[in-house]
């Protein structure tokens, strides 16, 4: 067999042995329709239910009338003053000096460490950070990368001296290396968050930049959805704040929050952004109307908390391990993969969607049932999603 057909044999297997999504057609409101059918959807991270809000729909519609769909480079002729409204909009909702936009979160969190990282500089981690911010590390091409335990400040603080003691020996060009901490916000299969205070602390103690990626943060916590930094009163403490525009608010992309003079140089060097082409008009009328929404009024992300609350005391009450979730992220822990799959299969036939998550995207024996709680669901909603678990849970003798 040669070499390309080797290569192609390889790829069937994997291709043979994956399994699809399944197809919505609908909108991505409280339900879904798939197969034809109304499923409940208690799995997706529109956290505030503006997928389908009207608001944003009208705003894309006349967006798009008045300015048509596509844009460009934003160094070239991609640049659309609906852009420099949305940037302007974030800053003011975040409370930092400036904002720059990017396609999506995983090309902003990749902008936000390689633009400033180089192979002689330092990153300190966390083992449970998402994909993107892993691959950005890898990106970056830096050698001294140090992982921390999960959230464990004593672990942070151990790696920090050991980060520390290399900062001694200078770069090959004379100048200091750079010790970068980041973390996500909200960690998205536990639904736990960063101690984010203690991090800050210590990066003041050692002199190193901190980053926050607070994808399932934006539009949850703080005042009016305003993310982990407002969450627990750090404005002005946190160097880079990575957020989404795909989670909470609905739409696509992301962005990256902070200092005005680190924006800028963002704009100027980020290879994400001068490299790939702008939100286009719909996407960006969307989420500047997003935002807005938030900037106006605290009530919607209310409602979200207060569904949260339902969700979390039923499945306690019923007698369901939801782990050490902070937020509207609630895993349902169990553990064996075989049962999770079956779980979730079971809700299926009874119009809840909530799709199980295995290895690798946790550690094998951490398999569950992630339901993420939208400020689109009625209580009647509520009530029908933790009916079907309480069915399922005693069929499979999970429950008593």
């Amino acid at each position: 067999m040669s070499d390309v057909s080797s290569f192609y044999t390889k790829i069937s297997e994997v291709v043979a042995s994956g399994k699809w999504p399944y197809v919505i057609a609908s909108g991505e409101g409280a339900y879904l329709k798939i197969d034809g059918r109304e499923k409940l959807n208690f799995c997706s991270s529109h956290y505030l239910g503006l997928a389908t809000d009207p608001r944003l729909a009208e705003a894309v519609s006349d967006a798009s009338k008045q300015f048509g769909i596509g844009t460009g480079y934003r160094t070239l002729a991609g640049t659309h003053k609906l852009h420099l409204e949305l940037e302007e909009a974030i800053a003011r909702f975040k409370g930092t000096e400036a904002a720059v936009s990017f396609s999506s979160a995983y090309m902003a969190n990749a902008a936000a460490i390689q633009t400033i990282i180089g192979k002689e500089d330092i990153v300190i981690s966390d083992e449970l950070n998402h994909a993107s911010i892993i691959d950005a590390v890898k990106l970056s091409g830096v050698k001294n990368k140090f992982i921390y335990t999960h959230a464990d400040m004593a672990s942070l603080e151990e790696k920090l001296k050991e980060a520390v003691e290399l900062r001694k020996t200078p770069k090959s060009d004379g100048s200091i290396p750079l010790i970068l901490i980041v973390t996500d916000g909200v960690f998205s299969m536990d639904g736990d968050l960063a101690p984010l205070p203690e991090i800050v602390r210590l990066a003041k103690q050692y002199d190193v930049l901190t980053m926050v990626d607070d994808a399932h943060g934006e539009g949850v916590l703080g005042k009016g959805g305003r993310g982990i930094v407002n969450h627990y009163g750090l404005e002005g403490q946190v160097d880079i704040e990575v957020g989404s525009l795909s989670k909470a608010f609905s739409v696509m992309g992301g962005f990256i929050a902070g200092n005005k003079d680190l924006i800028a140089f963002y704009m100027l060097r980020a290879r994400q952004r001068l490299f790939s082409i702008a939100l286009t008009i719909p996407d960006t009328a969307a989420a500047l109307k997003a935002v807005e929404i938030l900037l106006e009024s605290d009530e919607v992300v209310n409602k979200l908390w207060s569904n949260v609350k339902y969700l979390q005391e039923g499945f306690k009450r019923l007698g369901f391990d939801t782990g050490n979730s902070e937020t509207p992220i609630i895993p349902v822990m169990l553990g064996d993969e075989g049962i999770a799959r079956k779980f979730s299969t079971k809700l299926f036939e009874l119009d809840v969607f909530a799709t199980p998550i295995l290895f690798p995207m946790v550690a094998k024996g951490k398999a569950r049932i992630r339901v993420i709680a939208s400020a689109s669901f009625s209580k009647e909603d509520m009530d029908k999603g933790l009916a079907a678990f309480k069915k399922i849970g005693k069929e499979l003798k999970l429950l008593k």
